[in-house]
């Protein structure tokens, strides 16, 4: 039975632009494909849910940790406006747990004041998000991303141009 993308809601997350010194970004290489098509395009920002009645700026630190082991940030900027991205229509139905059209995001830019010793992609309790992880430019990052995030990680880069140096 094919679902009326149109019905369902977006799905509330909070997403994580984590730059080091270098100011390079974070992408982690996602233990899975996130039903795109794209098996090589399984790089991405740390993001998730937001929880009924969190905040959004504690739920990025909470996904941050959850997915990555890092405590050690500072926020930079928060995104002005939510961005949004729809998933595929193949994928509406399957994705998200099959209750959401996309996701609504509300972006944070933190500079990651540790070392890199502290990713740990492996937390008791938390099931592994991603298998390895890099630093990368905004460039390398948009390349990475499924296509139809493409748009989305864009507007972030965009809005948060000024922290990403030249």
């Amino acid at each position: 039975m094919l679902i009326q993308q149109s019905i369902l809601p977006y799905r509330l997350c909070a997403g994580i632009v984590l730059l080091n010194a270098e100011r390079r970004v974070w992408i982690g290489h996602r233990t899975k494909d996130f039903a795109s098509g794209e098996a090589n395009r399984r790089w991405q920002m740390p993001q998730g849910g937001i929880d009924k009645g969190e905040d959004p700026r504690a739920a990025a630190l909470r996904e941050l940790y959850e997915e990555t082991g890092v405590t050690s940030v500072s926020i930079l900027a928060e995104s002005r406006d939510w961005i949004y991205y729809d998933l595929p229509p193949d994928s509406v139905g399957k994705a998200l747990k099959g209750k959401y059209r996309g996701q609504q995001q509300k972006w944070y830019a933190m500079q990651f004041t540790g070392h890199d010793s502290e990713m740990n992609l492996k937390l008791d309790g938390h099931k592994p998000e991603f298998d390895s992880w890099r630093w990368a430019t905004p460039a390398e990052v948009v390349d990475e991303i499924v296509g139809f995030k493409r748009a989305a990680y864009e507007a972030v880069f965009a809005e948060f141009a000024e922290l990403l140096g030249p």
